[in-house]
């Protein structure tokens, strides 16, 4: 649980109302608490991934993604930013060779290459490809909505998780041209809803929050063969009242340690801790709360574990909980931050 070192966290809002971008926070350590140094203007920021190399943030903006040098001093500096050929996207993810941006595209089911370059410009879009098919939830939009783009940790493919045919499409990328082949498909549990989808810190497993059924599904992968190979292991429900009605799964995260897992829930407003097993993956729920907020949307934890960062994107604030692991308690801390429609935190080291 390293905490050396200075932090700030990057808060992507979007901007229709009073908020203009990306807002970057200094972080107290000391005290787990969050300040305010600047605000960079981003339209719609609704997802934000670092570069491999930690030189460059990418954010998803309206006029496709945007690109921002990160400084010395944590701050941002605008480099450029492309359009993408399609509806705005909501998820972003790059290569670990810094060659490729990958963009999620949930209104129009587009999973989007574009070329970056070395000195962090994003350059052209080097393919697109629309998903085609079915859900069968005639309640929500039952087409595709590409909801999570993320390489698997071996970098052999890109798993496109589809929030609306229930759907994990596994894409082999082209070194050279950044073009996609379909490769394989994982399919879900019918009427699941998948949304996110991350690997453990080892690349030994991989952790599918399910927006319908309220459930984090855990899989044992292996990218040694001549194919991908994702066996379920588990099912655990999110949810702190299996009868809540109306609810949906939003954020899920892994802690810098590898140790915990954290996911929120909308609906319900709840946010839950499952301590990972290291050997077999699984997950133990530690506990599930209340969050005194609406909608939050994404979560974090603050270097050192101890402190969850919760942003609820329908009450425009963001709350601060200390975690006890041991009695399985999430207890609120120090006063809301106010900020209107928050969407995605990333929190980043840079001394």
């Amino acid at each position: 649980m390293e905490k050396q070192g200075k932090y700030v966290a990057y808060v992507g809002t979007y901007t229709h109302g009073s908020s203009i971008g990306i807002h970057v926070y200094d972080i107290d350590l000391e005290n787990a608490y969050m300040t305010e140094r600047e605000v960079i203007p981003v339209n719609n920021a609704s997802h934000m991934v670092k570069s491999y190399n930690g030189k460059y943030l990418y954010s998803i903006a309206d006029e496709g993604v945007e690109v921002l040098k990160i400084l010395p001093n944590g701050s941002l500096a605008p480099i450029n930013k492309v359009g993408i050929d399609g509806m705005r996207g909501c998820y972003l993810s790059t290569d670990k060779n810094g060659k490729f941006l990958y963009v999620g595209g949930y209104h129009d089911g587009k999973v989007t290459v574009v070329h970056t370059h070395k000195d962090g410009r994003l350059g052209s879009v080097m393919d697109g490809i629309f998903h085609k098919g079915l859900g069968s939830v005639a309640e929500r939009n039952f087409r595709p909505h590409v909801s999570c783009v993320i390489p698997t940790p071996d970098d052999k493919y890109l798993c496109a998780v589809d929030n609306g045919i229930d759907q994990v499409k596994l894409y082999k990328v082209n070194e050279k041209t950044g073009k996609l082949k379909l490769y394989d498909i994982l399919r879900c549990k019918l009427d699941s809803g998948p949304r996110l989808l991350t690997f453990s810190k080892d690349g030994r497993f991989a952790y599918i929050n399910a927006e319908l059924t309220n459930e984090i599904c855990v899989y044992k992968y292996s990218g040694e063969g001549k194919s991908p190979e994702f066996e379920k292991i588990q099912e655990i429900s999110v949810l702190r009242d299996k009868e809540t009605r109306g609810s949906a799964c939003c954020a899920m995260k892994i802690s810098p340690s590898g140790k915990y897992l954290y996911a929120s829930t909308a609906g319900e407003n709840t946010a839950a801790v499952f301590g990972i097993d290291q050997e077999t993956g699984m997950l133990k729920r530690l506990c599930c709360l209340p969050i005194s907020g609406d909608y939050p949307k994404d979560i974090d934890v603050l270097p050192g574990e101890n402190t969850m960062v919760v942003l609820n994107h329908e009450t425009n604030d963001i709350r601060f909980f200390t975690i006890d692991y041991e009695k399985g308690l999430l207890v609120m801390k120090g006063r809301p931050i106010k900020v209107e429609t928050p969407n995605c935190i990333l929190i980043s080291r840079y001394e």
